[in-house]
């Protein structure tokens, strides 16, 4: 039979009621949870070749670059004490690419693995921006509409002291969109026609493109209607003459 081991308990004290000494590099109020990163920041220090005063002083150096981060939570004391190991790796890269009797396929992998780093490095304070409501906002404007009589400027708009807005013409990379009333749109070149003769030599003024269109069957209609009148007084004097033809040559 397994020997069944007995749970570790684990006492949690409420973060509200610890002093947190070392929060300022922690950024926790619970100073178990500081130390704890802290270590870790150290432990990753290259310290195979210092001697007690350079190890104390990379210790040293450390831990102040933990605190130039100021952390406010855990989470942003985790992300600094990544940061500063990510570093250090990174440093260590590039020094072992330089030394002398380096081989070019060592120097190659140092260099590659040290510009690894460097991008995780700045990645890492590119999420603590984030974090921190720094991150960087771009708007973008995809359509402007300017109703009639209204102004736009496209461009970087400086206001002047005293709360009056920049001028524009100290801007010279600035577009200036204005509406112009006088000038005759597309829709009106299009609606403005020539004046159409009527059947008594006057000229009558033009219509709307649409007021033709509306008026078209009732036009369509009267030429219909003064054709059938017209054809039809034809044929009957046409009649007339081919009865009168044929009176005459019963005569004859």
């Amino acid at each position: 039979m397994a020997k069944q081991h007995e749970p570790t308990v684990v006492r949690v004290t409420p973060p509200e009621s610890l002093k947190g000494e070392l929060k300022r590099l922690g950024g926790s109020k619970s100073d178990a949870f500081n130390n704890v990163v802290l270590n870790q920041a150290i432990s990753s220090l290259w310290l195979a070749h210092s001697d007690e005063e350079t190890r104390q002083n990379q210790y040293t150096a450390a831990l102040m670059a933990i605190a130039g981060f100021k952390p406010q939570d855990e989470l942003e004391g985790m992300l600094a004490a990544q940061a500063v190991a990510i570093h250090n790796a990174a440093m260590e890269c590039y020094r072992r690419a330089m030394l002398s009797e380096q081989t070019f396929e060592g120097r190659r992998e140092s260099l590659n693995q040290g510009g690894k780093l460097s991008r995780s490095y700045a990645l890492l304070l590119e999420a603590l921006d984030k974090h921190r409501g720094k991150g960087q906002q771009t708007v973008r404007v995809e359509h402007v509409t300017v109703q009639a009589g209204g102004q736009a400027i496209v461009g970087n708009v400086a206001s002047s002291g005293g709360g009056g807005t920049g001028k524009s013409e100290d801007q010279p990379h600035a577009k200036q969109l204005t509406h112009a009333p006088d000038e005759t749109l597309p829709s009106q070149i299009e609606a403005q026609r020539e004046a159409v003769p009527s059947t008594s030599g006057q000229r009558l003024p033009s219509l709307p493109h649409a007021w033709r269109a509306r008026r078209r069957p009732e036009r369509q209609s009267k030429c219909l209607q003064a054709r059938s009148v017209h054809g039809g007084r034809h044929r009957a004097e046409a009649r007339g003459v081919s009865a009168l033809a044929l009176g005459a040559e019963n005569a004859g």
